[in-house]
């Protein structure tokens, strides 16, 4: 999807966002998908700390360029924007794991599952270690 057109990326999304609706693990689909997206070590058009200015995530698409943070939004995104997520508690919680010097964007759904942690799909947040520090915390509100 990602080495497509502009217009046949944003129409990969919409059919995503479809798929999910009936699919039997929307969270791993979500996550697979995702962790295809071309990755850039930071995306210097998107501050994870002021939400105000960021693009909207079809704008995010026509950039294409994705970093850890813009990888989790567009998750986030993808499944809030849906019939199936779109009543559930989405947040991206940026953890720092002080030991290792380490940095993630793990979306949350519902307080239960996270996604963008593990390469081996969602996990139970629960599993998620407690001596991770909450660095900064973003609901992710349905569209307009």
């Amino acid at each position: 999807m990602f080495k497509l057109a502009i217009d046949d990326r944003l129409s990969a999304w919409a059919d995503l966002r479809s798929r999910l609706e009936t699919d039997a693990d929307p969270l791993t689909t979500a996550d697979n998908f995702w962790r295809h997206a071309p990755f850039v070590p930071y995306n210097h058009k998107i501050d994870p700390y002021n939400p105000h200015y960021w693009p909207t995530p079809w704008e995010i698409i026509v950039e294409n360029k994705y970093d850890d943070f813009t990888r989790a939004l567009m998750i986030a995104y993808t499944l809030k924007y849906t019939k199936k997520f779109s009543e559930s508690k989405i947040e991206i919680h940026t953890l720092v794991d002080k030991d290792n010097n380490i940095q993630y964007n793990i979306v949350s759904i519902d307080e239960e599952w996270g996604i963008n942690y593990a390469q081996s799909g969602p996990i139970q947040m629960k599993k998620v270690p407690s001596s991770f520090s909450l660095e900064n915390l973003v609901v992710i509100k349905s569209p307009r």
